[in-house]
């Protein structure tokens, strides 16, 4: 229930995007962000810091898209997100007693120190190489969007009519353009949830495993 209420904005965004367009649904994911603090303080008298990053960083380039109506800040948020959260935990594991991961998991789970901070650096790694990959789908938008507008001598080409508007060489670019928009879309959902959920299983993985040999020593001596 945590991990849909974690994605909240993200499907509301997914939903938004089907119906209208990039805009509509920056706009309403963060409206989204901002019921998702807003209903975890009421419930829980408190906020959670990756809620509050997430809702400060979708006012500020979600902010900027609308503004501006450049795609360019919404699409890079999900990496600076998670290169913002890559850096924190690296940095708990320097600065501090106890990592991070371990600050927020020792509660329910006990494992020797070591692997605490061998977690905490999976999960920094995981972060960074999120980030990446949201780049990477980002980046094949970005190129089709620049062969677009280079070839139709504008600064600026609307997708959601372009499809109507156009014909032949440009038309083809328009769909292409259109076509990674979309793909960027549904990675943003499916493709970060999807990465989520199986390092978060493979993490449950081998933490039971250090679980069981630290409750039965003698079954690895």
């Amino acid at each position: 229930m945590k991990f849909l209420i974690d994605f909240f904005p993200v499907i509301l965004f997914f939903v938004a995007y089907k119906l209208y367009d990039i805009y509509v649904a920056t706009a309403v994911a963060i409206v989204g962000s901002m019921i998702q603090v807003s209903g975890f303080w009421l419930k829980h008298h408190r906020t959670e810091p990756m809620h509050l990053v997430t809702l400060g960083l979708l006012v500020v380039f979600g902010g900027l898209t609308i503004a501006l109506h450049d795609r360019t800040f919404i699409m890079w948020k999900p990496s600076i997100v998670n290169w913002l959260f890559a850096a924190a935990f690296l940095g708990s594991h320097f600065v501090g007693k106890r990592p991070l991961i371990e600050r927020m998991m020792s509660h329910a789970v006990e494992v020797p120190s070591p692997i605490w901070r061998r977690l905490n650096l999976m999960w920094s790694a995981f972060f960074l190489l999120a980030g990446l990959a949201n780049l990477y789908v980002a980046n094949g938008f970005f190129t089709a969007e620049h062969a677009l507008i280079a070839a139709s001598g504008q600064e600026e080409i609307d997708l959601a009519t372009c499809g109507k508007l156009l014909s032949g060489e440009l038309l083809d670019l328009c769909t292409t353009a259109r076509s990674r928009e979309e793909t960027w879309v549904n990675f943003k959902l499916f493709g970060m949830m999807g990465l989520t959920i199986a390092f978060v299983i493979a993490q449950a993985f081998y933490l039971a495993r250090h679980i069981k040999d630290t409750a039965n020593p003698e079954e690895t001596s």
